[in-house]
């Protein structure tokens, strides 16, 4: 559980880069805007409608007792609002990073040479970017399914889901937007999931506090550059390259002050 608590501090953390490369992460905002006024405006007509979507295919609810099919029908409702909110989160961050890729590309090389070093030279590209978002969106889709599934269990389904889903998003979350810093050093899939096992409790901590604020309105546009940084340092970390600086000079890292 610390490791999980440290990971969730890492993207509070990651705000000091607002004020250490605030060029950098001002202009990650213009995408994010962007990407974020759309899906808003479809999460909201997809709320709108849910509750005549539930009442048309629960018909057989109409010859319950009133209670029991007015408490069945708003857990259903409030199960499909979850999983679609956790959705929304993850393509808002797969076509934000699709469509700003050189604004986030800008924020990755900051946080990466801010100590002086130099930014790992392999090519990510913006056809690695695109694939990799429709593989994060597939995976949100299946994680936002468990949890609506999960939603619909009497009793402990409406809290049950929505903690099943902000773990399960998160850790997709936290897998996308640790990407690019791995695949910068050459490292493929398989290697990539490697590094994230090094230390999973905290890679998951930064997911699910990264997920968690995605589901606050109009705080995505902020979170998302925030997360971008913190989750290179978190991989400068993962790879034991966070503490040169330390083992060299004995002075403690930039990133971990």
């Amino acid at each position: 559980m610390q490791r999980f608590l440290q990971g969730a501090l890492d993207l509070f953390r990651a705000a000091s880069w607002w004020q250490r490369q605030p060029k950098a992460m001002a202009l990650a905002l213009v995408p994010a805007v962007i990407a974020g006024a759309l899906l808003l405006a479809a999460w909201i007509s997809v709320a709108l409608t849910v509750p005549a979507f539930i009442d048309d295919w629960t018909p057989f609810l109409d010859s319950w007792p009133a209670v029991w099919s007015g408490i069945v029908r708003v857990a259903a409702t409030l199960a499909v609002l979850v999983g679609t909110a956790l959705l929304a989160s993850v393509v808002f961050v797969a076509l934000t990073l699709a469509i700003g890729d050189p604004f986030y590309e800008r924020v990755w090389r900051a946080v990466e040479t801010d100590d002086g070093a130099e930014a790992p030279d392999r090519p990510y590209g913006v056809g690695r970017s695109i694939a990799d978002g429709i593989v994060l969106v597939l995976k949100g889709i299946v994680a936002s399914l468990i949890a609506a599934i999960v939603g619909f269990i009497p009793v402990v389904g409406p809290v049950l889901g929505p903690v099943v889903g902000v773990l399960l998003t998160g850790r997709v979350l936290a897998d996308e937007l640790t990407s690019r810093a791995l695949t910068h050093r050459g490292l493929d899939r398989r290697q990539r999931r490697e590094v994230r096992r090094r230390d999973r409790p905290r890679v998951w901590g930064f997911g699910a506090m990264t997920q968690l604020l995605m589901l606050i309105p109009l705080a995505p546009i902020v979170v998302l550059p925030t997360a971008v940084a913190g989750a290179t340092v978190l991989c400068r970390r993962l790879l034991g390259e966070d503490g040169s600086r330390a083992r060299t000079t004995g002075e403690p890292p930039r990133h971990a002050r």
